[in-house]
């Protein structure tokens, strides 16, 4: 058990509110973009550290950036309705990064301190995706990109995260 600790433990750590409150001293929102592979927990995971921020006084809107997964967008409708916060979604097959960059907009003309951006699961090793997630992070400039993986995963969770980390 002390092993296991000593690995997770390493590494720099983030603290995402104060992250947040040093972004909303100087009057703009902390943006984060979620990726991973399909069904790993993006869209949860958002959920989750909404109704964090929302709990110690912060302001989220959530972007639905997953414009391809049949019930992306009611999923995370469900998630705003069910935590107050606001979402910013377009149409089915609408354009990812167009998404993130409206969230974006909104929050800073808002006043809104968190932007969580939702993205369509995809393998690393399909390009086109991967060149899309390129794409939102070239327009957005996210100040972190998280990846979900699923738990099971084990080692093949080091080979996703490097090479999700070399398309963006």
């Amino acid at each position: 058990q002390q092993v296991l600790l000593e690995i997770l433990n390493t590494g720099e750590k983030i603290d995402l509110l104060k992250m947040a409150e040093e972004k909303r001293r100087k009057g703009e929102p902390l943006v984060m973009v979620f990726v991973g592979i399909n069904g790993t927990g993006k869209t949860t995971t958002i959920a989750k550290i909404a109704k964090m921020f929302s709990k110690k006084g912060f302001l989220a809107v959530l972007a639905c950036s997953d414009t391809y997964r049949a019930g992306s967008i009611e999923q995370l409708s469900e998630h705003a309705k069910r935590l107050g916060v606001r979402i910013i979604k377009h149409t089915y097959g609408a354009d990812p990064a167009a998404v993130a960059y409206d969230a974006t907009n909104y929050a800073k003309a808002h006043g809104i301190n968190a932007v969580l951006i939702d993205t369509a699961g995809r393998i690393q090793t399909d390009k086109n995706l991967m060149n899309e997630l390129a794409k939102i992070k070239r327009v957005i400039n996210p100040d972190l990109t998280i990846l979900t993986v699923d738990a099971l995963t084990g080692n093949d969770a080091v080979m996703q995260a490097e090479e999700f980390n070399k398309a963006i």
